[in-house]
């Protein structure tokens, strides 16, 4: 007898399918909001908002940002500090189609002056002074001295900034050239909900919903226009690969104006799952966050963040309990930082990550139930619907094992570099995304991370990996952090020198570091310098490599000029 309609053939058949139910950023708060209302959707050292209370917050932003002219497609600056309201213009931006445009807190007056007009942007939201030696409206007032001439509470117009209408600034001090938050905000009493429930409803998903400039090595960033689906996808896959459910808290230190901090949002709302930021990376706070807040998953994402709250006086391991998953690439560390990670995160299972604004986040990571030398030693497998090779010089695909640049291909990938067909047309090729970093993908198809192409140093003819000398390094017992880079060099074309921070507490001489490197590699890749240092150059979250390349030069060029 065969089986009917809802008999066991269908049962069996439906047994097998899965299927990805892909929604816009916006669509994803608003389900989120209809299944759990009243649970913490985000929570801060100092406030939190249930998904309700984060959905209505976004729908006034979202009227607020249209009676000031805003429509689908426009760019919108956000230059805010991490916060709850950074998220609510981020989410009323998603509701409206348009496009936020996070602006790094870090920047100064050139850089703010740059992406403004790079972007084209409409509108920015930003605030007054938050810190000491933090005054964002300073920052926009340094960048446009001609705000310092314009009417408050009015609409600007900036010769060098010409899409620019206006400025919004969450306090209502009276500030030229800016709206305050009460007068910006009466701009949504003539906006109807439902006229903001129809245009969310619009959004697609190919569309851009935020663009993320490069924290690269020229003065110049580019602005990655990455769609809805790029986040909500990558998000998701995050959240099933991690097994996340809305039982889960996932705390992130990273920026707001960080792809690290953007996609896993996707993450935790499409799980249902809270999440846990904090205004930036301090170690103390970090600590009590996580002792007060009690998040399953962190995402650090940096070695330097684990080791600076490790090392902090207030550091208890026991107070570190409820983190079951940790994301920080094990296999870029080596062997002493993996052994205190262990002990001072007792019952976290450590995975790696591989990924980059360009691709919405991550590309690949581990799955918790990998064994740990796979976790600690490999960077996982590709997402579903992500695809990922290597390419050698010639074009041709590399074999397992064999080193050559890592291409993506996938639903993760941004659109273009706004504004730069070049730039795009360089970077995506037949349909893959070249990354210019270096990997190898073994026989199990797990990829491994080999440095950045760039940051290959040629000395005398010999290719060098700076990451190859920095795990050397890192394996002295007084070394916490260190970096590598290249300095010309009249005979041998560049060398090495590395910068290294030490283990408080903990000294060694130049000479003792520069020793132990000669007894584990060979001569030509020994640091031929070795400065400490106690302060890093930093983007949002990593190391920024060319200016310790203009440091080891101006050292050099100094020590010659002292002989």
């Amino acid at each position: 007898m065969g089986s009917g309609a809802n008999g066991p053939g269908r049962e069996k058949l439906s047994a097998t399918l899965t299927y990805t139910a892909i929604t816009t950023v916006g669509d994803l708060l608003v389900r989120a909001t209809a299944r759990t209302p009243d649970k913490d959707a985000i929570r801060f050292p100092d406030q939190k908002r249930s998904f309700r209370q984060l959905h209505q917050a976004a729908m006034l932003r979202a009227r607020e940002l249209y009676g000031l002219g805003v429509r689908p497609g426009d760019h919108v600056g956000i230059f805010l500090p991490s916060c709850i309201e950074y998220l609510e213009y981020y989410f009323g931006l998603a509701y409206l189609g348009a496009v936020s445009v996070p602006m790094n807190a870090r920047y100064r007056e050139h850089e703010l002056r740059y992406q403004t007009v790079n972007a084209d942007l409409v509108h920015i939201v930003s605030t007054t002074r938050v810190a000491e030696g933090l005054d964002f409206r300073a920052r926009l007032y340094q960048a446009f001295p001609a705000l310092r001439d314009a009417p408050a509470d009015q609409p600007i117009n900036l010769a060098e900034a010409p899409h620019l209408r206006g400025i919004t600034l969450l306090t209502d001090e009276l500030s030229p050239g800016c709206l305050r938050q009460s007068a910006s905000q009466g701009f949504a009493a003539a906006v109807e909900d439902t006229l903001i429930d129809r245009l969310r409803r619009a959004v697609t998903l190919r569309q851009t919903a935020l663009m993320l400039y490069t924290s690269g090595t020229t003065s110049n960033p580019k602005g990655c226009m990455i769609s809805h689906e790029a986040l909500v996808r990558t998000g998701m896959g995050l959240a099933e690969r991690y097994g996340m459910t809305e039982q889960d808290a996932f705390w992130s230190p990273l920026p707001m104006f960080h792809v690290g901090a953007l996609f896993p949002l996707c993450a935790a709302y499409h799980a249902g799952a809270t999440y846990i930021g904090m205004q930036h990376f301090d170690a103390g706070a970090a600590l009590r966050l996580v002792r007060e807040a009690r998040p399953t998953i962190g995402y650090p994402s940096f070695a330097l963040f684990l080791s600076d709250m490790v090392y902090h006086p207030d550091f208890r391991a026991e107070d570190m309990a409820s983190l079951r998953l940790i994301n920080c690439s094990m296999a870029l560390s080596p062997e002493p930082f993996r052994d205190l990670m262990r002990k001072s995160f007792p019952n976290a299972v450590f995975v790696g990550t591989y990924g980059m604004t360009e691709t919405a986040g991550t590309v690949t990571t581990s799955h918790p139930a990998d064994s740990e030398a796979e976790r600690f030693n490999r960077l996982g497998r590709p997402f579903d619907g992500l695809s990922v090779r290597i390419a050698r010089e010639n074009g041709t695909e590399a074999a397992p094992d064999e080193i050559g640049e890592i291409c993506v291909k996938g639903f993760s990938i941004f659109t273009e570099y706004y504004g730069d067909p070049e730039k795009t047309a360089e970077a995506k090729r037949e349909g893959w995304f070249h990354t210019g970093d270096l990997g190898s993908i073994d026989a199990a198809g797990t990829l491994m991370f080999h440095g950045r192409a760039k940051d290959m140093l040629k000395v005398g003819g010999e290719n060098v990996a700076a990451l190859e000398i920095e795990m050397v390094l890192a394996q002295h017992p007084a070394v916490k952090t260190c970096q590598v880079v290249g300095k010309p060099d009249p005979r041998l074309q560049e060398v090495p020198v590395a910068f290294v921070e030490l283990v408080p507490g903990q000294s060694v001489d130049p000479a003792a570091l520069i020793t132990y490197c000669k007894a584990r590699i060979a001569s030509f890749k020994v640091p031929r310098n070795v400065h400490f240092i106690a302060e890093w150059p930093m983007s949002a979250s990593k190391i920024q490599k060319f200016k310790l390349r203009d440091m080891a030069q101006e050292m050099a060029t100094d020590s010659c000029a002292a002989q």
